[in-house]
């Protein structure tokens, strides 16, 4: 058990490309969040767009963490809030949940906690902590609510980008349609419920028919030239293709079933009280 408010040994996964002074002043933000709100924090990572494998030239850092209070903090009526924000700027938003927020949100199929535990580009992390919990969120997530999550976000900016209509749109938007389609046609090829945050990587292990997947390396390669991608039109196959996995998701999708919901529940309880345990600081 940890004997105080500290951020994690340097479990440093990040390319060469980052800049170190950006990356210190990640680090020194987290190390002033353990101090100042006396919490453990076992996993920090990038999960913005540089995350998701289509970052711009001028793409910020999107820094997420999981903190852990202290025992008696999980104990009390009025907890304290579970969302720890930093300053955000030009450059940085980093922020993040505590571990109970992030169970909650698992449980009842918010796909991001699964996410930034499988993110490829790893701040300062405990891998013991993030494999446990990545346990807890591959046995109590429903996948057909973490199908759910991805078909709302992946419709919602789909339509809000104009790509699903053939008009000229803003190129950018399109990739916060696509990545979400990616990951329902992983969902829908693979068991578990945590895909791939990397959208390469999602492709590599669910690959769509070759033309769609040479449109959309065709787009990841502008976009990591250019600051403004600009408008046009969406390739046909590709169109078609993210059209299709949201319509199969939409029409797949179904209402839990009770029953499974408290059993998924009691499961990830038994878990947090483990996670709690191991890994929550004295106060």
């Amino acid at each position: 058990m940890p004997t105080r408010p500290r951020v994690a040994s340097r479990d440093r996964d990040l390319p060469g490309s980052f800049d170190p002074q950006v990356v210190a002043a990640i680090d020194a933000r987290l190390v002033g969040v353990a101090r100042e709100h006396g919490v453990h924090v076992p996993w920090a990572v990038e999960s913005g767009s540089r995350a998701w494998g289509f970052p711009s030239p001028d793409s910020d850092y999107d820094c997420r963490f999981v903190y852990v209070r202290p025992v008696a903090d999980y104990l009390d009526p009025w907890p304290p809030r579970d969302v720890v924000e930093t300053p955000l700027d030009a450059v940085l938003d980093v922020n993040g949940w505590d571990l109970l927020k992030v169970v909650r949100l698992a449980v009842g199929g918010n796909a991001t906690p699964g996410e930034w535990l499988r993110s490829p580009l790893v701040y300062a992390g405990e891998p013991q902590f993030r494999d446990e919990l990545l346990d807890l969120v591959d046995a109590a997530a429903d996948r057909q609510a973490v199908r759910r999550h991805y078909l709302h976000v992946g419709r919602d900016q789909w339509q809000r980008s104009g790509a699903a209509h053939g008009a000229q749109v803003a190129l950018k938007r399109v990739f916060y349609g696509l990545r979400p389609a990616a990951a329902l046609h992983w969902l829908t090829l693979h068991d578990g419920t945590t895909p791939p945050m990397n959208l390469t990587q999602l492709l590599d292990e669910a690959p769509p028919p070759a033309d769609v997947r040479d449109d959309v390396e065709a787009l990841v390669a502008a976009k990591a030239v250019t600051r403004e991608l600009g408008t046009g039109t969406v390739p046909p196959a590709l169109r078609a293709w993210v059209d299709a996995q949201l319509s199969d998701a939409a029409d797949a999708d179904v209402s839990p079933d009770g029953t499974a919901v408290a059993q998924r529940r009691a499961e990830a309880a038994a878990r947090f009280r483990g996670l709690v345990a191991r890994w929550a600081p004295e106060a």
